[in-house]
């Protein structure tokens, strides 16, 4: 009797342990599914973006009425942007691609000064034409390039999972995407270079001249780095690479994998800076609230030599929280050095962090003297009479054109919607209007 309540008892435990792993196993799968097809939906938004970019720069140069042209180069300028965020989504931060990244920028740039332009009074030049029917022929080429990488991605069935490994690993294999996107980035700085002759793009000296402070450091001491900033145990193996010639951040790559866990970390060679850092697990039940995985978070950054950053975002997704913090100086706040961290809420652990916008944005800006020539109330003014305005502080945003401006940001509530309103400091222009997400907000203590 007891023989078979015993065996019984270990066939019900044997079969609970065997669901537990079947969901543990579908869990990390799921997390796999979901990147993979952020990848894919990323790469074929550019595609069809291109696509669309080459049609609409081809029917600006049928256009003859500055009524008709200026919305049209205002979609130029919109479609790049977009194209220029999907670029950002995909895995090439091994692979240098920010010629191609700045030829896009040089057509959103220009396509808008001639949005915003005054084309009744000032049409455009002929060398202004001529630099249109370029773009045409360069985005058609793109195009082209683009399409024949689509091609093989849908008729290989690639993933782009495997597109991260191999370049973190270089090892040997299907290279497809790889040469496909080298051939788009060789052919992208010959077209930023001929855009150049036009006075009509940012050209080269426009390029973020990214100067960190500090000593190169060995590849052993940032593997030592990871190991202890992110509680990797020494029998943990740690694969690493190095980018590529040419990267504008030269930095250090780790991959590591165990039964339980797998990851990435990307650190620079100059000064050991943490770019980025990812971490693939599965989580327990909620053990701390949002609250204090933020000043969790704000820990790490410290201990990171991340100084002065304060956090304005914080949304959490089931047992993770996700919060973004910007660099402080002065009372300012500048929103382009901001680092997105998450943290698990189970144990407090970081589980990702990206700190590559802080570290190109502060250490490729040279010092300066920003107006501001309009007080706070002034500007208040100037903010739409429904929003009702409940805090404010002065910071440094990106405009449309890629430039950085003082601005006094506004936080406040309208139709049931909380939103942020910059109002430009020197003056009083609306730099943009931001309706922040349905989550909680992290609002600055009295």
């Amino acid at each position: 009797m007891v023989r078979w309540i015993t065996i019984t008892v270990l066939s019900v435990v044997l079969i609970g342990v065997g669901i537990w792993g079947y969901q543990e196993h579908q869990d990390k799968n799921a997390v796999l599914v979901h990147a993979e097809n952020g990848y894919q939906r990323a790469f074929h938004d550019l595609t069809y973006r291109i696509d669309l970019l080459n049609d609409k720069i081809s029917t600006v140069m049928a256009t003859n009425t500055p009524e008709r042209l200026s919305p049209q180069m205002a979609d130029i300028w919109k479609i790049t942007s977009e194209a220029h965020s999907d670029v950002g989504m995909l895995p090439l931060s091994l692979l240098p691609f920010n010629k191609t990244q700045e030829f896009l920028s040089n057509i959103g740039e220009y396509s808008y000064r001639v949005a915003v332009r005054q084309l009744d009074d000032d049409p455009l030049e002929q060398k202004e034409l001529d630099y249109l029917a370029e773009l045409y022929e360069q985005s058609n080429e793109v195009k082209r390039d683009l399409r024949k990488v689509q091609h093989e991605v849908l008729n290989e069935g690639l993933r782009w999972m495997d597109v991260e490994i191999a370049l973190a690993t270089n090892e040997p294999g299907d290279n497809t995407v790889i040469d496909g996107f080298q051939t788009v980035e060789t052919n992208a700085e010959s077209y930023v270079e001929a855009g150049s002759q036009f006075g009509l793009t940012a050209t080269a000296e426009d390029e973020k001249d990214i100067q960190l402070e500090g000593d190169p450091i060995t590849e052993e001491e940032a593997s030592q780095f990871i190991r202890k900033h992110f509680d990797l145990e020494e029998s943990l193996e740690l694969n690493v690479s190095e980018s590529m010639d040419g990267s504008d951040l030269p930095v250090y790559y780790f991959s590591f994998e165990n039964d339980t866990h797998r990851g990435y970390a990307e650190i620079t060679k100059q000064s050991g800076h943490v770019v980025s850092f990812i971490l693939n697990r599965d989580f327990q039940e909620r053990e701390i609230s949002l609250h204090e995985g933020m000043n969790r978070a704000a820990e790490q950054l410290k201990d990171l030599g991340y100084e002065n950053m304060e956090p304005t975002e914080s949304m959490q997704y089931e047992k993770v929280g996700v919060y973004t913090f910007v660099r402080t100086e002065d009372d300012v706040f500048y929103q382009p050095d901001r680092i997105q961290i998450k943290v698990a809420l189970d144990n407090g652990e970081i589980t990702a962090l990206s700190a590559r916008d802080y570290l190109v944005n502060h250490y490729s800006r040279s010092d300066v003297d920003y107006e501001q020539n309009i007080t706070e109330q002034e500007a208040m003014e100037l903010v739409n009479p429904q929003l009702e305005v409940g805090e404010s502080k002065l910071a440094v945003i990106k405009n449309d054109l890629g430039d950085e401006v003082l601005t006094y940001e506004f936080i406040g509530q309208a139709n049931d919607s909380t939103y942020k309103v910059y109002i430009n400091a020197d003056d009083g222009f609306e730099e943009g209007v931001e309706r922040l997400k349905n989550s909680e907000r992290i609002f600055e203590s009295s």
